[in-house]
């Protein structure tokens, strides 16, 4: 488009709010841009002396340009964004996002069913989210399980069938997941009240979740029905541990939307963190791939409006780094200096630079998978060092009867057998498994350093705070506190202990890192258990072969490492008998057994 083009142009335009689209001589479009002035904002690409190189070849590169009037500037910006998805001009940013986030999903039927999507149904069922992790969601939805109980099944609901007892309880129901509405066991109304708990949940809104929850307990406790009531306290406590495990910047901070931007040449990154009473609910960084120069406060206007039609955000106060237009008279912008909305605001930015961080990490490797997990057990872990070399410690009795332990090695990622070992206990009397920990822990570090073997990176310790501390007894005995990581896995939620730290680290179910971790602790455990039956059945047995009359330990040993059972001693002849132990000690065996 040259200059006298451009004359007949200025004409023409309006000065109203609206969106205007440059085309190329084939009528593509190449570029939309929105503004409040729509004569003023065209005829900046005109009249600037000095314009960038990129921009002065999308103006040549226009044959032709159209404009659309609208209300407002707000109209504007979301019409512009429609566009450049619907058309993605070639001079427009390009917002990278090509990832399908999981929503979490109340179906809309009978005494609805709750469950993870990643497709958006316009069914009139409920939709929260979109979420950017997984084990966000994996926390919600276990919480969810572990809070209410509600049906998982995909049976048609309706009040005809219950009546006419088309369904059957099942599974989930016997072991207490369930209520079953199939058979009228839970009315919907009931079932109506756990879902809008679930509601308030999924907003953040965790004050009438914990008043309903303690509105039951108080009603069950009043029936002295004790058992249920304390049922209900621990659904209170783990609400709370929900709590505290979200980041909780001040209570009073409801219902705000957060926004950090960082740009390169290239490359815009925005942070996204909607917080709903005091504590961040979601977060979502995106990149914005600049094709022309943009001023970044368009940038940034343009990042805020996708952020928020995608979380379906209604706040009423935006936080960002520095002023940009405001897209509603009824939303405020502010741009804090000091306080808990600055910090608010650091913290976005801080997402922003481990995005960024993270980009660069994992920029296309050859790495192998043991090396990949072994990397995220470091990051998960939040280790020092890769533990290419991880040890685990189990121990095993019976009723304080035969008690031992065993001890497994993995070595970049696999099991390294040959360097196993088993522990008999030998300074603890009873079933004091925190003594035994403690006992066999000391002996394995004592004998390495006396042998000046390496160390392993990473002690994992079968147990929680209680087996952790006793490892840790032996650890600071030898002086090895800080020589090597140390860590306990508690089996019921798979919680990680650290030393010195009174929270459990809680990682991703689906994780890596956590599935080799629970492959090892699992091993220490068969192989404890292995050395334990196998010590407890020769004990059984040379107790039942000595209790003969005139047969000791060493004929007993001699019978059961030729034999290798009762049954087979039984059932084994005279002559293969006397060639173990001789005439003698066989009439006593076959007379004992006859």
């Amino acid at each position: 488009m040259d200059d006298k083009d451009f004359k007949e142009l200025m004409t023409t335009l309006p000065s109203e709010p609206g969106v205007y689209k440059f085309r190329d001589r084939e009528g593509k479009l190449i570029y939309v841009g929105k503004a409040k002035n729509i004569k003023k904002r065209v005829s900046s690409y005109f009249n600037r002396e000095q314009e960038a190189n990129k921009t002065k070849v999308m103006v040549k590169t226009a044959a032709t340009l159209e404009f659309t009037i609208v209300n407002s500037e707000q109209d504007a910006l979301l019409l512009e964004n429609n566009l450049i998805k619907a058309f993605l001009p070639r001079y427009n940013v390009l917002l990278k996002d090509g990832k399908t986030y999981p929503y979490i999903c109340i179906k809309k039927e009978n005494f609805p069913r709750i469950f993870m999507t990643r497709k958006f149904i316009k069914d009139g069922s409920e939709y929260f989210g979109p979420y950017t992790s997984m084990a966000r969601v994996n926390v919600l939805l276990d919480t969810i399980k572990m809070l209410f109980q509600l049906r998982t099944c995909s049976l048609s609901l309706f009040a005809k069938n219950i009546e006419n007892k088309k369904f059957k309880v099942c599974l989930e129901y016997h072991i207490g997941n369930c209520k079953g509405p199939c058979e009228s066991l839970q009315t919907e109304e009931d079932y109506s009240q756990s879902i809008q708990q679930i509601r308030n949940l999924l907003k953040g809104h965790l004050k009438p979740v914990n008043d309903f929850l303690n509105d039951e307990m108080k009603v069950l406790s009043e029936n002295y029905e004790f058992e249920k009531a304390n049922l209900i306290k621990q659904k209170i406590d783990l609400l709370k541990n929900y709590q505290s495990n979200s980041t909780v910047v001040n209570t009073e901070i409801n219902n705000i939307d957060v926004f950090a931007f960082v740009e390169d040449e290239t490359t815009a990154f925005v942070n996204y963190m909607k917080v709903v009473n005091g504590s961040v609910i979601q977060s979502k960084t995106i990149e914005l791939h600049k094709k022309i120069e943009e001023e970044k406060e368009d940038l940034l206007q343009m990042a805020m409006t996708e952020l928020r039609e995608q979380f379906n955000s209604e706040s009423d106060e935006i936080i960002v780094p520095f002023l940009i237009p405001t897209p509603s008279d009824k939303i405020k912008i502010t741009v804090p200096q000091i306080g808990d909305k600055k910090k608010l605001l650091e913290l976005s930015e801080k997402n922003v630079a481990y995005y960024k961080m993270n980009l660069a990490l994992n920029a296309p490797a050859k790495t192998s998978p043991a090396e990949r997990i072994l990397k995220q057990v470091k990051e998960d872990f939040r280790l020092k060092d890769i533990p290419y070399h991880i040890e685990c410690f189990d121990n095993s009795n019976f009723q304080g009867s035969y008690p031992v332990a065993s001890m497994v090695v993995f070595k970049n990622a696999k099991a390294a057998k040959k360097d196993y070992r088993h522990f008999n206990i030998k300074t603890v009397e009873g079933p004091d498994d925190f003594a035994s920990m403690e006992e066999i822990v000391y002996r394995r570090y004592k004998r390495l350093i006396e042998e000046k073997q390496s160390l392993p990176q990473l002690v994992i310790i079968d147990g929680g705070k209680g087996q952790l501390g006793a490892a840790l007894n032996s650890i600071d005995k030898l002086g090895l506190r800080g020589k090597m990581a140390i860590c306990g896995i508690a089996k019921r939620l798979e919680e990680i202990y650290f030393p010195e730290d009174s929270l459990p680290l809680y990682i991703n179910k689906k994780s890596e890192s956590l599935k080799l971790v629970q492959q090892i602790r699992n091993e220490a455990h068969r192989f404890a258990i292995t050395f334990h039956r196998a010590k407890r059945d020769s004990g059984t047995l040379q107790t039942n072969l000595t209790s003969i009359k005139g047969i000791g330990k060493t004929t007993a040993e001699k019978l059961l490492k030729h034999f290798h059972s009762i049954e087979k001693i039984k059932q084994a002849s005279e002559e293969e008998i006397i060639i173990v132990v001789g005439k003698s000690m066989t009439k006593k065996v076959l007379a004992h057994f006859n």
